[in-house]
């Protein structure tokens, strides 16, 4: 009985080992690595917008404004495509007959509200529109919006599809919110067999009494994707390594 307690010790102890040594397979960003931007939106990045009350204190705490903004300018003067999955709900989303805890939140807050799927009459400053200093860069031709994701992650959008038509295979992704749609996007893309790097710090997340939004996303950033990039590190990477 000592010996399988011990042989069982002795297991677990290697066990902890290995996961202390969490490896990091690293990102190598080259011509075929495109930068994805889940939610620039103001409901999520400006203090007018909806949750700002939940996810306020992670936006500054990280910086994230500021860092997104960094990426699109890196992506400009590296000849990076970026690609914006925005988050909208038109009036028919609101006929779902269910809902999880936080789509009936963001219906009953209405996030991300748009009137019509035809039209942008009201779109222009309401918290669907994108953050004001992102406009300048998502006009530009290196930029592509594609179509509305629903809940969380890209299954329901055409990211992927224009992801492929451009032939990119890598993805470095940030965006809002962490642990919501943009943790869906790694996920999905992974799945899709897209190689997936995540830059933890343009990200953030709700943080509510008993629930860490934010440190729940790092942790699975770090645990899922090839490389978790801070954006000085990115920056210092593109300097140093042109693709």
């Amino acid at each position: 009985m000592k010996k399988l307690i011990l042989t069982l010790t002795i297991a677990f102890v290697s066990i902890s080992q290995t996961f202390a040594q969490l490896p990091d397979p690293g990102f190598d960003i080259d011509g075929v690595t495109a930068i994805v931007i889940t939610d620039p939106q103001i409901d999520f990045l400006s203090p007018n917008g909806v949750t700002w009350g939940v996810v306020g204190e992670s936006v500054k705490a990280n910086n994230t404004v500021e860092n997104i903004e960094t990426l699109f300018k890196l992506a400009e003067a590296n000849g990076i495509k970026v690609f914006i999955s925005p988050h909208y709900y038109y009036k028919h989303d609101h006929g779902w007959k269910f809902e999880g805890a936080l789509e009936t939140l963001m219906h009953k807050i209405n996030m991300f509200d748009r009137g019509d799927q035809l039209s942008t009459e009201g779109f222009e400053g309401s918290g669907a529109d994108f953050l004001e200093p992102y406009k300048k860069y998502i006009d530009k031709d290196f930029v592509t919006v594609v179509g509305p994701h629903k809940v969380y992650g890209p299954e329901q959008n055409d990211l992927s599809l224009q992801l492929r038509k451009q032939k990119i295979d890598k993805v470095i992704l940030a965006g809002m919110s962490g642990n919501l749609c943009v943790e869906a996007h790694m996920r999905e893309l992974i799945e899709d067999g897209f190689e997936v790097a995540v830059v933890g710090d343009a990200t953030a997340s709700a943080i509510v009494p008993g629930y860490d939004g934010n440190a729940a996303a790092q942790t699975n950033f770090r645990f899922i994707s090839s490389h978790v990039y801070s954006t000085k590190e990115l920056a210092e990477d593109l300097k140093n390594h042109k693709h």
